[in-house]
């Protein structure tokens, strides 16, 4: 598969007249060969591909972690480098761009040091990400089997989330909750069908929630807060939703036993409203803005203000193509998998509901999967 992908990427460059193309986003160097490492740049240790149009792939990788690459990596070569050792990760480039003519690179998702010191070899390189966002947009048939799987993940830490919200209870407690129920279905998952020992099932992202008056907050993390009856409660896993690296978007908003002031349920219908047109709208054939137009209609017909995009496309990163929208006028195909969100905010409430969809033939299929009726997000 993954000796494949590099193939595709190798015909895409010729096509492109691109001889030589360095990958520096963790993602992509997923995608193209099994390998990935926690720490990166993080620790100022990049990791780099080099994938001649001709020739054997390259993995430079830090030494620290030369054992996981060995286990993992589908590459031709792999060239470890160490902490103050000569000339580092650099040591490796200026044989491995020479002689090339157009160097393909991720200007965005290039570090600066790494950039800076390709800079120095080549005069004027060009962009391979248009490459790679185009490649991953449809997904085999082992991706959307992640997909699915990462849904029964994350439905599991809606459910767990649900479960311990209520009054008196610490925000953090709900973290704690939604942790472990998805990282024991990850493993569940994990054990029943896939053979990767080194693949983990453990969450690790901090817990998107807020609850009262800070639920404007919209990317707030789970405090020390204490939840009390007649409340909101915002729930979103599209940060912790990471099964076998497949990312998803979903979230939820609730109450905390009734709706304490009655202006919040309307704004909440109006949110439930927008993602149902933007789900009427979906299916291939139909461009990525045209979704998100149907979306921002409801919104900004209740009179609310022009609202952020409706979704986005999901897979080995948080964000890929296409994005649902305007501008973006990418027609949508079967084998996408694309989170989709209603959403709607003013001065001192915010109500959104999300979920992630593959795309189909003739439609959609939900991998997400939690009641969304106003009725039903009453706790």
């Amino acid at each position: 598969m993954f000796e494949d992908r590099i193939d595709t990427l190798r015909k895409r460059m010729a096509d492109s007249g691109i001889d030589v193309a360095l990958i520096t986003d963790d993602d992509n160097i997923y995608y193209l060969t099994g390998y990935y490492d926690y720490l990166h740049m993080e620790f100022g240790r990049p990791t780099l591909l080099v994938v001649p149009r001709d020739g054997d792939s390259l993995l430079i990788t830090p030494v620290i972690d030369l054992a996981m690459a060995e286990a993992a990596a589908q590459v031709d070569r792999i060239a470890p480098w160490n902490d103050g050792a000569g000339d580092e990760w650099r040591a490796e480039l200026p044989a491995a761009l020479h002689g090339a003519v157009t160097v393909g690179i991720e200007p965005d998702h290039m570090p600066p040091p790494v950039r800076a010191c390709v800079d120095t070899l080549v005069d004027a390189p060009v962009s391979v990400t248009p490459l790679l966002t185009d490649m991953r947009m449809i997904k085999s048939t082992w991706e959307l089997r992640l997909a699915r799987h990462a849904g029964q993940v994350a439905n599991a830490m809606m459910a767990a989330g649900r479960a311990a919200v209520g009054d008196g209870v610490p925000e953090y407690e709900v973290a704690l909750a939604t942790a472990r129920a998805g990282t024991r279905r990850a493993a569940e998952l994990l054990a029943a069908h896939y053979d990767d020992a080194a693949m983990s099932p453990n969450t690790h992202f901090l817990q998107i929630m807020a609850s009262g008056e800070e639920i404007v907050k919209t990317h707030h993390r789970a405090t020390t807060r204490i939840m009390r009856h007649g409340e909101p409660v915002f729930l979103c896993f599209c940060g912790m939703t990471d099964f076998h690296r497949f990312k998803l978007g979903f979230d939820r908003t609730f109450w905390i036993g009734e709706i304490a002031d009655d202006t919040q349920a309307a704004v909440y219908e109006v949110a439930l409203a927008s993602q149902q047109a933007a789900l009427d709208a979906l299916r291939p054939g139909v461009t990525a803005e045209s979704v998100h137009a149907a979306y921002a209609e409801v919104i900004r017909g209740a009179g609310y203000d022009y609202p952020f995009r409706c979704g986005r496309a999901t897979g080995f990163s948080f964000l890929e193509k296409p994005q649902l929208v305007t501008g973006d006028t990418t027609v949508l195909q079967p084998g996408m998998v694309l989170a989709v969100d209603g959403s709607v905010a003013t001065d001192s409430f915010r109500a959104q509901i999300g979920d992630s969809f593959i795309l189909t033939e003739d439609g959609y299929e939900a991998v997400t999967d939690h009641p969304k009726r106003i009725e039903d997000v009453i706790l």
